[in-house]
């Protein structure tokens, strides 16, 4: 099968950036384990998120390209209901920053083995509730059905996505790995940045609906 590019990839690599930014799950996971072993097993766990993530998402684009292909339905549908989930996601993430915060600082335990750190990292990756709405709902919005491919070109932004989010994810967790003591020392500062992303995420929400409803 050939290789099909979206036409709009580096609209939708933009879309992808801005979500990859925002503080989720992942990055959050990453953080905490920057503060509390350092740069080496947030670096390991980033591949593992990575890795998980991408899995995930190519899962995604098997199961729901075929049927995005030939149901404008299903398409309306896996928007709306992506960017209401994308909304609640926001908001949880808002009103609970604090015991997430918290829970940041939290982790304590012996440190964990390379093998173990990017198991943990996978699991988290893939289980990310982020990254499958991103791909279920918003993804789909940058297929040019017109070149047909629509599970290759699926796969192509999901490589884009998993590439930035190695050097975006990789750079939050050296940067908490090399200032992990003035992150660790001011809760504020990580519930300032879990009511961030929390804000990313409900924006991202209304856009995925303004954007189902002006194509209809």
């Amino acid at each position: 099968m050939a290789l099909v590019i979206p036409s709009r990839l580096w609209e939708y690599a933009v879309a992808a950036f801005l979500i990859i930014l925002a503080p989720g799950p992942s990055v959050l996971f990453t953080i905490a384990r920057a503060i509390a072993w350092g740069r080496a097993t947030a670096l390991l766990t980033v591949l593992g998120n990575v890795l998980g993530m991408y899995a995930m998402s190519v899962l995604v684009c098997f199961g729901l390209g075929p049927i995005l292909s030939r149901s404008h339905l299903v398409f309306n549908l896996v928007q709306w209901g992506g960017g209401l989930y994308l909304i609640y996601l926001g908001y949880s993430a808002i009103k609970d920053s604090p015991t997430d915060a918290e829970d940041m600082r939290a982790i304590a335990d012996e440190k964990p083995t390379t093998f173990n750190t990017i198991r943990q990292g996978f699991m988290v990756g893939a289980l990310n509730p982020k990254g499958m709405v991103f791909f279920a709902a918003i993804v789909p919005q940058f297929v040019d059905r017109d070149r047909g491919s629509v599970t290759i070109q699926m796969i192509v932004m999901a490589t884009v996505f998993a590439a930035i989010a190695l050097l975006s994810d990789g750079s939050w967790g050296l940067l908490a790995g090399t200032i992990r003591e003035w992150f660790a020392r001011d809760i504020k500062r990580l519930i300032r940045m879990r009511i961030t992303g929390g804000s990313v995420m409900v924006l991202l929400g209304i856009l995925t609906i303004a954007q189902s409803l002006l194509h209809k």
